[in-house]
């Protein structure tokens, strides 16, 4: 998060505009990959914001390799977020509003290794059966993600 530190010393916590990426990894057996964060200790997807140069689908793969150990083998564009739903403010001030491309994986590679800076636990989780405390900009994400699975019932 260079870029962002970098910023943040010139508007301090004032909101700006923070492009970024997610990937909801799904496993062989329909579940959903979330992680524990350590900034707001609830779980979320895998992903992060742009550095300078770097492409969405960059951004999307770093921070699932950088986060989780995996690396995605093949990522589909599912949508783009944004907007008032995608305000956030960090537990230590900071405040953004994220423009979130989400991609799918379902081709990876790799061993869960977590992230021992940002990451507390890594576990994949049935859609039934979805942690409580669900990380605030993730939610419409992955309440999208479970709408598509439902009408494809």
């Amino acid at each position: 998060m260079g870029y962002i530190k970098d910023l943040r010393k010139i508007v301090g916590s004032r909101p700006f505009i923070m492009v970024g990426a997610c990937v909801l990894l799904i496993d062989n057996r329909n579940r959903i990959l979330l992680q524990l964060r350590k900034d707001n200790h609830c779980w979320g997807l895998a992903g992060g914001s742009m550095e300078l140069g770097e492409s969405l689908e960059e951004v999307a793969r770093r921070e699932l390799r950088e986060e989780t150990g995996l690396t995605a083998k093949d990522l589909e564009l599912i949508n783009i977020y944004s907007g008032e739903a995608f305000y956030y403010k960090y537990p230590h001030g900071d405040e953004v509003y994220n423009v979130v491309p989400a991609y799918l994986c379902i081709d990876y590679k790799g061993e869960l290794v977590k992230d021992e800076n940002e990451v507390d636990n890594l576990r994949f989780f049935r859609f039934d059966d979805l942690p409580k405390n669900i990380s605030p900009p993730d939610i419409p994400i992955i309440n999208d993600y479970i709408q598509e699975l439902l009408k494809g019932e």
